[in-house]
């Protein structure tokens, strides 16, 4: 049987989740078409069956609020599919040129460190509200470190002369180095401080 490939150019064979708490919740099953539309819902954890990939352009159709405020739409988030798979192709040929690697591998590791370990919640006792730290559910590690790639990626080609295919790139190989220069790295740190802190 041929193997199929991620946009008919990169392998997925050989990738590995290092990260154990999330090797079951990262799918690496790519298909010929990265757009299920809802296929695995019946399901329970039925996003965790959908090709991380098309997880990640699912996200960049609809990325969701940035602190809680409603952010102006603009080219890369229309909601159309056709368009987030284009950018998101642009964007691994992109890494692939800068880090001479395989993108599909590059952008896996990524999510592995972008993935917070805790999170601040708020309890309320005797009338006044604390924050408490809790643990981040894989599902919910792997949503959120998407989340804040997209939004990170979007506020840098926003209104700038950055088109959003650098923007993505550059946030996917921040990641992937643990550098604070992606978003979602930083996010990460900080919630994390947080959570250290309220314990």
């Amino acid at each position: 049987m041929q193997e199929i490939k991620v946009f008919g150019r990169w392998s997925v064979d050989g990738i590995k989740v290092a990260d154990r708490g999330l090797a079951d919740y990262i799918t690496l099953k790519p298909t010929i078409v990265c757009r299920s539309g809802g296929a695995n819902a019946a399901q329970k954890f039925h996003k965790s069956k959908v090709f991380i990939v098309e997880r990640l352009m699912n996200k960049l159709m609809v990325p969701g609020h940035k602190g809680k405020k409603h952010k102006i739409t603009s080219y890369p988030i229309t909601g159309k599919s056709g368009q987030a798979h284009s950018l998101v192709e642009k964007a691994f040929t992109l890494i692939e040129a800068k880090t001479k690697q395989n993108p599909v591998a590059v952008f896996v590791k990524a999510v592995e460190n972008a993935a917070p370990r805790e999170e601040i919640i708020s309890i309320e006792y005797g009338g006044a509200r604390y924050p408490k730290a809790v643990e981040c559910s894989p599902q919910r590690r792997i949503d959120v470190a998407l989340r804040h790639m997209v939004q990170g990626s979007f506020a840098r080609s926003f209104n700038s002369k950055r088109g959003a295919v650098d923007a993505l790139a550059e946030e996917i190989i921040n990641a992937y180095q643990c550098n604070s220069g992606s978003n979602a790295i930083a996010r990460k740190l900080e919630i994390e401080r947080q959570a250290d802190t309220s314990r």
